[in-house]
């Protein structure tokens, strides 16, 4: 994708975090304490819990699977940590542009340089959705310190704890539907309504980097490949989600009754074309058998 300082490379020309503090499932531990049942032979153990269903565990590992997989994480350092205002003033300070009170594009190369991250990368993403970043390419004085208030984080190294925790709370569908559509006003030029297809094709690498669901660069191709869609709106970006979530992965349970904009639809019968291609009997001198 090359470097584009939290933002992708634009065509020219005129576009309940619930795991923070992630729960250890661990067994009760009886410290070898024997039972006081006097009648030892009637004493029958409880039942433990009766592992799910395949075909449940199935069913859900399908539904979620683009989101980033969960992992046990260690209890949050932002609630250990205090957090100086000064401190994180002249962090800004430090990067901010000489003419302009923000951080723009060399100020947030230095700054992802520092932090030990590319600034194509995923945790710069999650970095612009904590700050609040209303545009790519930059940080205002107020979503800098706004955003380290809310990681309680002022300084390099604080920042760089926090990715751990970034990364866990994420995990949490709700969470990552929250970043997901951020992603899409994060890639809004100021005045838009519509981000340029091949604006919002990056930024569905990069907020899927972690975990893409499978549909995804069947999904990406057909937009490259059809130029004329020019542009990706609010309601098609948003209702990617249960798309990927429900149309499966042959694309066999999409339900074209549903109120789905017509890209998707689009979208179905150019895939469901491409596989009858790929099917079609052959003739006796090998060619395909024509269709009327």
């Amino acid at each position: 994708m090359g470097n584009w300082c939290c933002c992708p490379s634009k065509p020219s020309g005129p576009e309940a975090g619930k795991f923070l503090d992630p729960v250890n499932n661990k067994a009760n531990n009886t410290g070898g304490a024997t039972s006081s049942c006097s009648a030892p032979e009637r004493c029958v153990e409880p039942p433990g819990p009766q592992p799910e269903p395949a075909a449940a565990r199935t069913s859900l590992g399908e539904r979620l699977m683009f989101y980033p997989r969960r992992e046990p994480g260690r209890r949050s350092a932002s609630s250990r940590t205090e957090h100086s205002e000064a401190k994180a003033i002249a962090l800004f300070e430090h990067y901010r542009d000489p003419v302009e009170d923000v951080v723009l594009a060399e100020g947030i190369m230095l700054f992802c340089q520092d932090l030990g991250v590319r600034p194509e990368e995923f945790k710069v993403l999650l970095l612009a959705w904590k700050f609040g970043a209303e545009q790519m390419c930059r940080f205002t004085r107020e979503e800098f310190l706004a955003g380290c208030r809310l990681l309680r984080a002022d300084s390099i190294a604080s920042i760089q704890s926090r990715f751990p925790e970034l990364l866990a709370e994420v995990r949490d569908p709700t969470r990552f539907r929250d970043l997901y559509r951020f992603t899409f006003k994060f890639g809004l030029e100021a005045g838009q309504r519509v981000v340029p297809t091949d604006t919002a094709i990056q930024l569905w690498r990069l907020v899927f980097s972690e975990n893409p669901p499978p549909v995804l660069e069947r999904w990406l191709a057909f937009l490259e490949t059809h130029p004329e869609v020019r542009g990706i709106t609010s309601d098609t970006w948003n209702m990617f989600l249960h798309f990927a979530e429900t149309a499966g992965r042959d694309l066999s349970t999409y339900d074209d009754s549903e109120a789905w904009p017509s890209l998707y639809d689009d979208f179905v019968e150019y895939e469901n074309d491409q596989t009858n291609q790929n099917v079609l009997p052959q003739g006796k001198n090998g060619g395909d058998v024509g269709v009327e």
